[in-house]
């Protein structure tokens, strides 16, 4: 299978170039779109939990505040084909990938304009056109599916690079390590990222494993992997890059461990007694958003005008974004048997 592999990617054996390669440091523009894609992430996740203590929409719903750094660096170092799928802590990966924010909340909402037409909610966020691929409900179920995406690419000659999260509570199934197996084997271009959050569910990294530092779950396999300040996007900027060089250049998988924290509970539905509130406000003293703040008005980057304007704008997103959901129309009953299997282009299979 390998030798079929490298037939159909000669890059596998070479280095691929990247535009971010060479990038050793920061610019103002990229700490000003982090301030403002990590601000949208935060406010439309804040929105999220008001409007589904109003019963706006059901289901499940977790949200990612405290944790935007990680796709703030993901965003930075990625390439224009590379492919992102996650768990259902899925609201803001969409958001910084460029999906409309009206699109994200009129899917949690069940309109037809949503990004999966309403059929997905909460955990099961879609967008083609951005190489979304889920939003998964399973736990777990993601990671052998990112390595199938990853590996289709290599197979075909694709130059991409598959970015597959999971949160520490997934990295329990065994699923992950038959993945793990192949991926090394086959040297697939997939880079896992593990968002170490500090509890699964309500469950701490401690009370469940002898290994804390869960980078190093891919050492038995011979799988490079590293930690990285996950409140920080300037080291998971760099983190991303290494991770994105490796994978792309023919060498295989690349494990990040995302060192972060959620200041919500697991759902919306989770009490919290698993922690107390001095933790979660210790940790909120790392906040990325005003790191990344804190460097742009110690640099002079943007005046405090062009600050309050960054922030007009992320509200009135989000309030467009609410506006749109509720304006937006249900799906119809015969919509139930459309789209389950869909005839179109898929951009794995050639003639």
């Amino acid at each position: 299978m390998s030798t079929a592999a490298e037939k159909k990617n000669p890059k596998s054996k070479g280095v691929a170039k990247s535009a971010k390669d060479s990038k050793t440091s920061f610019s103002k523009e990229d700490y000003i779109k982090w301030y403002e894609d990590m601000l949208l992430m935060r406010k439309f996740e804040e929105k999220c939990g008001q409007l589904y203590i109003q019963q706006k929409f059901g289901g499940f719903c977790h949200l990612y505040i405290g944790q935007e750094a990680i796709l703030a660096g993901m965003t930075w170092a990625m390439e224009k084909d590379d492919r992102v799928i996650t768990a259902y802590r899925d609201h803001a990966h969409p958001l910084a990938l460029g999906t409309p924010a009206k699109e994200v909340m009129a899917e949690l909402y069940g309109k037809v304009t949503g990004s999966s037409k309403g059929k997905g909610g909460s955990m099961h966020m879609f967008d083609k056109k951005r190489n979304l691929y889920g939003g998964h409900g399973i736990v777990g179920a993601q990671i052998p599916m990112g390595a199938g995406i990853a590996f289709a690419d290599m197979y075909n000659g694709i130059d991409a690079v598959t970015y597959c999260f999971m949160g520490d509570g997934a990295v329990r199934q065994g699923a992950l390590h038959e993945t793990f197996n192949m991926a090394m084997t086959w040297k697939i271009p997939v880079v896992f990222v593990v968002e170490n959050n500090n509890y699964a569910m309500g469950t701490s990294v401690e009370r469940t494993t002898n290994v804390h530092e869960l980078w190093k779950l891919g050492l038995s396999y011979d799988m490079p992997g590293e930690p990285a300040d996950g409140m920080d996007p300037e080291a998971m900027g760099k983190i991303f890059q290494k991770a994105r060089k490796h994978a792309g250049s023919g060498k295989g998988p690349f494990l990040i461990e995302a060192k972060t924290y959620r200041y919500k509970g697991h759902s919306m539905s989770d009490p919290q007694k698993y922690r107390s509130k001095q933790e979660v406000e210790d940790y909120k003293q790392q906040d990325p958003i005003e790191r990344v703040l804190k460097t742009i008005k110690t640099k002079k980057y943007l005046t405090d005008a062009q600050i309050k304007k960054i922030q007009d704008k992320v509200k009135k997103d989000v309030e467009d974004s609410v506006e749109f959901a509720e304006t937006s129309a249900l799906p119809q009953a015969h919509e139930l048997y459309e789209d389950v299997y869909v005839q179109q282009d898929y951009p794995y299979v050639k003639d």
